[in-house]
Protein backbone atom coordinates (compact mmCIF):
# COMPACT_ATOMS: atom_id res chain seq x y z
CA UNK A 1 0.00 0.00 0.00
CA UNK A 2 1.84 3.22 -0.99
CA UNK A 3 0.92 6.41 0.37
CA UNK A 4 -1.01 8.18 -1.49
CA UNK A 5 -3.68 4.64 -1.33
CA UNK A 6 -4.57 6.51 2.33
CA UNK A 7 -5.96 9.91 3.47
CA UNK A 8 -3.53 11.60 5.89
CA UNK A 9 -5.65 11.80 8.59
CA UNK A 10 -5.23 7.23 8.59
CA UNK A 11 -1.36 7.77 9.32
CA UNK A 12 0.58 8.11 12.85
CA UNK A 13 3.47 9.54 13.27
CA UNK A 14 6.23 6.75 13.49
CA UNK A 15 6.89 6.84 17.13
CA UNK A 16 3.46 7.02 18.34
CA UNK A 17 2.39 3.71 15.98
CA UNK A 18 5.74 1.64 17.03
CA UNK A 19 4.90 2.53 20.77
CA UNK A 20 1.32 1.39 20.37
CA UNK A 21 1.67 -2.00 18.49
CA UNK A 22 5.03 -2.85 20.43
CA UNK A 23 3.29 -1.74 23.74
CA UNK A 24 6.22 -0.49 25.54
CA UNK A 25 8.67 2.57 25.18
CA UNK A 26 11.75 3.10 23.58
CA UNK A 27 14.95 2.54 25.49
CA UNK A 28 15.90 6.00 24.14
CA UNK A 29 14.45 7.96 21.18
CA UNK A 30 15.50 11.51 19.93
CA UNK A 31 13.85 13.73 18.14
CA UNK A 32 14.28 16.58 15.50
CA UNK A 33 12.54 19.46 14.35
CA UNK A 34 12.24 18.44 11.34
CA UNK A 35 10.13 15.24 12.01
CA UNK A 36 13.25 12.63 12.00
CA UNK A 37 14.32 10.82 14.86
CA UNK A 38 16.14 7.63 15.79
CA UNK A 39 15.26 5.23 18.43
CA UNK A 40 16.22 2.44 20.05
CA UNK A 41 13.31 -0.44 21.02
CA UNK A 42 13.68 -3.59 22.97
CA UNK A 43 10.47 -5.20 22.86
CA UNK A 44 8.91 -8.44 23.23
CA UNK A 45 8.43 -10.76 20.66
CA UNK A 46 5.51 -9.55 18.49
CA UNK A 47 2.43 -10.65 16.46
CA UNK A 48 0.36 -7.91 15.28
CA UNK A 49 -0.81 -5.27 12.25
CA UNK A 50 2.10 -1.74 11.83
CA UNK A 51 0.00 0.30 10.27
CA UNK A 52 0.41 3.06 8.06
CA UNK A 53 2.62 6.00 9.48
CA UNK A 54 3.99 9.38 8.04
CA UNK A 55 7.28 8.41 7.96
CA UNK A 56 9.61 6.06 6.12
CA UNK A 57 11.12 3.74 9.03
CA UNK A 58 14.70 2.00 8.52
CA UNK A 59 15.36 -0.62 11.45
CA UNK A 60 18.81 -2.42 12.07
CA UNK A 61 18.72 -5.73 13.94
CA UNK A 62 21.20 -5.76 16.98
CA UNK A 63 19.77 -9.32 18.34
CA UNK A 64 20.01 -12.65 18.54
CA UNK A 65 19.16 -14.48 14.91
CA UNK A 66 15.96 -15.37 14.69
CA UNK A 67 13.31 -15.91 11.52
CA UNK A 68 10.32 -13.64 11.18
CA UNK A 69 7.31 -13.51 8.70
CA UNK A 70 5.89 -10.25 7.44
CA UNK A 71 2.60 -10.00 5.40
CA UNK A 72 1.43 -7.17 2.70
CA UNK A 73 -1.87 -7.48 1.43
CA UNK A 74 -1.11 -10.98 -0.24
CA UNK A 75 2.17 -11.01 0.00
CA UNK A 76 4.30 -12.91 2.68
CA UNK A 77 7.50 -12.91 3.20
CA UNK A 78 9.82 -14.22 5.59
CA UNK A 79 13.54 -13.54 6.75
CA UNK A 80 16.24 -13.89 9.04
CA UNK A 81 16.68 -10.90 11.54
CA UNK A 82 20.61 -10.83 12.31
CA UNK A 83 22.92 -8.09 12.21
CA UNK A 84 23.95 -6.69 9.24
CA UNK A 85 20.30 -6.95 8.00
CA UNK A 86 18.03 -3.84 7.23
CA UNK A 87 13.84 -3.83 7.59
CA UNK A 88 12.41 -1.27 5.19
CA UNK A 89 8.88 -0.26 6.02
CA UNK A 90 7.74 3.01 3.69
CA UNK A 91 5.36 5.53 4.56
CA UNK A 92 1.85 5.01 4.23
CA UNK A 93 2.80 1.24 4.28
CA UNK A 94 1.15 -1.40 6.50
CA UNK A 95 1.90 -5.11 7.41
CA UNK A 96 1.31 -7.73 9.71
CA UNK A 97 4.86 -9.24 11.49
CA UNK A 98 5.32 -11.89 13.41
CA UNK A 99 8.06 -12.59 14.94
CA UNK A 100 8.70 -15.12 17.99
CA UNK A 101 11.54 -13.94 20.22
CA UNK A 102 12.32 -10.45 21.92
CA UNK A 103 13.77 -7.96 19.88
CA UNK A 104 16.43 -5.03 20.19
CA UNK A 105 16.61 -3.04 16.95
CA UNK A 106 17.46 0.44 16.24
CA UNK A 107 15.05 2.43 14.12
CA UNK A 108 15.52 5.92 11.62
CA UNK A 109 12.10 7.55 11.04
CA UNK A 110 12.86 9.68 7.84
CA UNK A 111 10.28 12.05 6.78
CA UNK A 112 9.34 12.05 2.95
CA UNK A 113 10.18 15.71 3.04
CA UNK A 114 13.33 15.31 4.21
CA UNK A 115 14.04 12.48 1.46
CA UNK A 116 12.90 14.85 -1.01
CA UNK A 117 15.28 17.51 0.20
CA UNK A 118 18.12 15.15 0.08
CA UNK A 119 17.24 13.89 -3.50
CA UNK A 120 16.93 17.50 -4.82
CA UNK A 121 20.63 18.41 -2.89
CA UNK A 122 22.38 14.31 -4.42
CA UNK A 123 21.49 15.00 -7.96
CA UNK A 124 18.11 17.26 -8.30
CA UNK A 125 16.13 13.94 -9.16
CA UNK A 126 12.32 13.50 -7.34
CA UNK A 127 12.64 10.78 -5.15
CA UNK A 128 11.91 7.52 -6.28
CA UNK A 129 9.47 5.05 -4.32
CA UNK A 130 11.09 3.26 -1.75
CA UNK A 131 11.52 -0.27 -1.38
CA UNK A 132 9.88 -2.37 1.31
CA UNK A 133 12.59 -4.51 2.30
CA UNK A 134 12.60 -7.28 5.52
CA UNK A 135 15.58 -8.64 6.63
CA UNK A 136 17.53 -7.68 3.52
CA UNK A 137 21.43 -8.10 3.96
CA UNK A 138 22.90 -4.29 3.68
CA UNK A 139 25.92 -4.07 6.17
CA UNK A 140 26.56 -0.52 5.49
CA UNK A 141 23.06 0.70 6.37
CA UNK A 142 23.01 -1.35 9.36
CA UNK A 143 26.10 -0.19 10.75
CA UNK A 144 25.79 2.95 10.73
CA UNK A 145 22.09 3.08 12.42
CA UNK A 146 23.30 0.48 14.83
CA UNK A 147 26.27 3.05 15.34
CA UNK A 148 23.67 5.45 16.96
CA UNK A 149 22.88 3.15 19.82
CA UNK A 150 26.72 3.52 20.99
CA UNK A 151 27.88 6.96 20.02
CA UNK A 152 24.96 9.22 21.72
CA UNK A 153 26.47 10.42 25.03
CA UNK A 154 23.65 13.08 26.44
CA UNK A 155 25.28 16.47 25.15
CA UNK A 156 22.86 18.10 23.44
CA UNK A 157 24.52 19.93 20.79
CA UNK A 158 26.97 16.53 20.37
CA UNK A 159 23.78 14.55 19.95
CA UNK A 160 22.17 17.05 17.63
CA UNK A 161 24.97 16.79 15.05
CA UNK A 162 25.29 13.38 15.17
CA UNK A 163 21.80 12.25 14.34
CA UNK A 164 21.34 14.82 11.56
CA UNK A 165 24.41 13.89 10.01
CA UNK A 166 23.29 10.38 9.97
CA UNK A 167 19.70 11.29 8.74
CA UNK A 168 21.87 12.92 5.92
CA UNK A 169 23.83 9.96 5.32
CA UNK A 170 20.97 7.18 5.61
CA UNK A 171 18.58 8.70 3.49
CA UNK A 172 21.14 9.30 0.61
CA UNK A 173 21.66 5.06 0.97
CA UNK A 174 18.31 4.53 0.99
CA UNK A 175 18.16 6.40 -2.20
CA UNK A 176 20.98 4.97 -3.71
CA UNK A 177 20.10 1.64 -2.50
CA UNK A 178 16.81 0.93 -1.79
CA UNK A 179 14.53 3.01 -4.35
CA UNK A 180 12.84 1.55 -7.33
CA UNK A 181 15.09 3.35 -9.42
CA UNK A 182 19.14 3.77 -9.22
CA UNK A 183 20.04 7.35 -7.65
CA UNK A 184 23.55 8.19 -8.19
CA UNK A 185 25.42 10.42 -5.86
CA UNK A 186 28.37 12.18 -7.78
CA UNK A 187 31.32 12.56 -5.42
CA UNK A 188 31.55 16.21 -3.98
CA UNK A 189 35.67 17.27 -4.84
CA UNK A 190 36.95 19.84 -2.86
CA UNK A 191 36.84 21.18 0.63
CA UNK A 192 35.81 24.41 1.58
CA UNK A 193 36.75 27.83 1.06
CA UNK A 194 39.60 29.13 3.35
CA UNK A 195 36.63 31.81 4.68
CA UNK A 196 33.71 29.13 4.57
CA UNK A 197 35.88 26.87 6.79
CA UNK A 198 37.12 29.44 8.97
CA UNK A 199 33.46 30.25 9.60
CA UNK A 200 32.09 26.87 9.88
CA UNK A 201 34.54 26.11 12.82
CA UNK A 202 33.52 29.40 14.22
CA UNK A 203 30.42 27.94 14.52
CA UNK A 204 31.12 24.82 15.78
CA UNK A 205 32.97 26.79 18.96
CA UNK A 206 29.72 28.57 19.43
CA UNK A 207 27.85 27.66 23.19
CA UNK A 208 24.60 27.63 21.29
CA UNK A 209 23.39 24.74 20.00
CA UNK A 210 21.20 26.51 17.08
CA UNK A 211 24.65 27.39 15.69
CA UNK A 212 25.99 24.08 15.80
CA UNK A 213 22.81 22.78 13.91
CA UNK A 214 23.66 20.89 10.38
CA UNK A 215 21.55 23.40 8.81
CA UNK A 216 22.77 26.58 10.12
CA UNK A 217 26.11 25.50 9.15
CA UNK A 218 25.30 24.23 5.75
CA UNK A 219 23.22 27.33 5.41
CA UNK A 220 26.15 29.66 6.29
CA UNK A 221 28.73 28.19 4.19
CA UNK A 222 26.49 28.58 0.89
CA UNK A 223 25.78 24.96 0.59
CA UNK A 224 23.21 22.20 1.10
CA UNK A 225 23.75 20.27 3.56
CA UNK A 226 24.65 16.71 1.54
CA UNK A 227 27.73 19.03 0.09
CA UNK A 228 28.50 20.84 3.48
CA UNK A 229 29.36 17.91 5.08
CA UNK A 230 31.59 16.47 2.24
CA UNK A 231 33.45 19.39 2.17
CA UNK A 232 34.03 19.84 5.74
CA UNK A 233 35.72 16.60 5.93
CA UNK A 234 37.64 17.33 2.80
CA UNK A 235 39.11 20.04 4.54
CA UNK A 236 39.73 18.63 8.13
CA UNK A 237 39.69 15.03 7.58
CA UNK A 238 36.54 14.89 10.08
CA UNK A 239 32.97 15.14 9.98
CA UNK A 240 31.60 18.12 11.22
CA UNK A 241 30.44 16.20 14.26
CA UNK A 242 33.92 14.68 14.58
CA UNK A 243 35.36 17.78 14.97
CA UNK A 244 32.77 19.09 17.19
CA UNK A 245 33.38 15.72 19.57
CA UNK A 246 37.39 16.34 19.81
CA UNK A 247 37.19 19.94 20.50
CA UNK A 248 34.65 19.17 23.66
CA UNK A 249 37.44 16.47 25.05
CA UNK A 250 40.34 19.38 24.30
CA UNK A 251 38.37 21.74 26.36
CA UNK A 252 37.68 18.86 29.00
CA UNK A 253 41.08 18.37 29.39
CA UNK A 254 41.60 21.57 29.51
CA UNK A 255 39.52 22.36 32.63
CA UNK A 256 40.46 19.25 34.04
CA UNK A 257 44.43 19.80 34.04
CA UNK A 258 44.20 23.83 34.10
CA UNK A 259 41.61 24.13 36.76
CA UNK A 260 40.19 22.92 40.10
CA UNK A 261 36.65 22.57 38.91
CA UNK A 262 35.42 19.72 40.03
CA UNK A 263 33.89 16.63 37.07
CA UNK A 264 30.39 17.75 37.69
CA UNK A 265 30.92 21.33 37.08
CA UNK A 266 32.83 20.45 33.71
CA UNK A 267 30.45 18.25 32.76
CA UNK A 268 27.49 21.05 33.19
CA UNK A 269 30.00 23.44 31.26
CA UNK A 270 30.28 21.40 28.48
CA UNK A 271 26.64 20.45 28.06
CA UNK A 272 26.23 16.58 29.24
CA UNK A 273 23.11 15.85 30.87
CA UNK A 274 25.06 14.13 33.65
CA UNK A 275 28.80 13.64 35.33
CA UNK A 276 27.97 9.80 34.26
CA UNK A 277 27.37 11.07 30.67
CA UNK A 278 29.96 13.00 30.75
CA UNK A 279 33.07 10.35 32.48
CA UNK A 280 31.35 7.94 29.98
CA UNK A 281 32.23 9.95 26.77
CA UNK A 282 35.46 10.89 28.27
CA UNK A 283 36.66 7.28 29.05
CA UNK A 284 35.54 6.34 25.45
CA UNK A 285 38.08 8.75 23.71
CA UNK A 286 40.73 8.70 26.22
CA UNK A 287 40.28 5.16 28.12
CA UNK A 288 40.35 6.90 31.09
CA UNK A 289 37.87 8.57 33.34
CA UNK A 290 38.15 12.30 33.84
CA UNK A 291 39.26 12.15 37.46
CA UNK A 292 41.86 9.52 36.85
CA UNK A 293 43.02 11.51 33.70
CA UNK A 294 43.26 14.41 35.80
CA UNK A 295 45.51 12.50 38.88
CA UNK A 296 47.64 11.21 36.48
CA UNK A 297 48.68 14.80 34.63
CA UNK A 298 48.70 17.26 36.81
Amino acid sequence: MHQTDLPGSDHRTAEAEMERVLGTTPFHMALDSSGAGIAHWKHDPLHDVVEPMTHHVIMAYNGTVQRMERRTGRSRVTGTFRPGVVIIIPEGSSSRWDIPKPVDVVQLYLPHASLRRVADEVNGAAPKEILERTAHPDPVTSRLLLSAATILESNDALDMLFRQQLTELLATRLLVAHASSTVVVEPVRGGLAPKALLRAIERLRSDSDTDVSLAALASEAGLSRFHFCRAFKDSTGLSPHAWLRHYRLEQAMSMLRNTDASVVSVAAELGYASQTAFAAAFKKLTGETPSDWRRRVR
